[in-house]
């Protein structure tokens, strides 16, 4: 099978680019803002400093234009896409100042459609999400509650695409996106001590995290949400999350990042394509925290501490 093999071969050729521990060194070792992009411009090449996920989204389309089954990396962004809308809807601001990219949905159109009730217009799978939200949205004008749902069908929708897709990586992808996330809502529920019906809406569940299960136990309090999480796959994240949500968060980063370099390593096949997305986009990430640790004046260490795993 040799599917995609001037894609991957291109890709391959990519991540040459791509920062290494040394390069984040320098980095974070670096005095402010310019001798940061000298760092990045010795690396990526003069002008190519700030290459965007876009930039690398467009790249990998270029040479794999008919490979739908990446786009599932973009969901999560289509329904951000939509958060924003909504939210303009009650603000009165333009939701295109907070859209993120890249996105399969028409970003140009997004807030007109959404207006107009032209469901039909936008990606099958954002359809029935997108009209329930507004309704929801217009009839309680409770933000939260439409935010939660969205969240929680973005993950549903994103396992269920995964699954159809017969992909292993796929499906371990989403189950790890959904798995994570779901921990760090029920977390937050419990601690909040937000009521069983708001927790039926936010939490979405996976073949591992059963929802009814994830929910009675955030309902007990964090102690029994953790023994719960403790007989899962997730136990070493739980620990972390006990520390911080921050730490938890970066554990599910590296995760999703040694999935990455897993897959990463074949030589045909969609994989490597998605694999090399998920990298950079926790290359881009890593150079944010970095920027923004500088602006906070955060000691050299820390920072160190708080980056995320590299492809490299």
């Amino acid at each position: 099978m040799t599917e995609y093999a001037m894609a991957v071969s291109a890709v391959k050729a990519m991540e040459n680019t791509l920062l290494n521990r040394a390069d984040i060194e320098q980095l974070i070792n670096s005095s402010g803002k310019s001798a940061m992009n000298n760092v990045l411009s010795a690396k990526r090449g003069a002008g190519n400093e700030n290459i965007s996920l876009q930039d690398v989204w467009n790249l990998i389309k270029g040479y794999a234009p008919d490979c739908k089954i990446i786009d599932i990396l973009l969901y999560k962004n289509d329904f951000h896409n939509l958060k924003a809308v909504l939210k303009a809807v009650i603000s009165g601001k333009d939701p295109k100042n907070y859209y993120i990219s890249p996105t399969n949905a028409d970003l140009e159109n997004l807030d007109k459609i959404i207006l107009a009730k032209d469901y039909e217009k936008l990606p099958l799978y954002m359809r029935n999400t997108a009209e329930n939200a507004y309704n929801m949205l217009t009839e309680t004008l409770d933000g939260e509650i439409a935010d939660s749902f969205i969240d929680s069908s973005a993950l549903s929708v994103i396992l269920q695409s995964a699954e159809n897709s017969k992909s292993e990586f796929m499906k371990k992808y989403a189950e790890l996106t959904a798995g994570c996330a779901d921990i760090k809502t029920a977390y937050r529920c419990s601690k909040m001590r937000k009521t069983r019906k708001f927790m039926e809406i936010a939490v979405c569940g996976t073949p591992e995290l059963e929802k009814d299960l994830l929910i009675e136990q955030a309902v007990k309090g964090t102690d029994e949400l953790f023994r719960y999480i403790e007989n899962t796959s997730y136990c070493e994240a739980v620990k972390l999350l006990q520390e911080s949500t921050a730490k938890f968060e970066k554990w599910c980063d590296d995760a999703l990042m040694q999935l990455a370099k897993e897959w990463g390593m074949k030589s045909f096949g969609y994989e490597p394509l998605a694999s090399y997305y998920i990298a950079y986009e926790a290359e881009i990430k890593n150079i944010r925290i970095i920027s923004v640790c500088k602006e906070c004046g955060t000691e050299n260490s820390i920072i160190s501490e708080r980056m995320r795993e590299l492809y490299v």
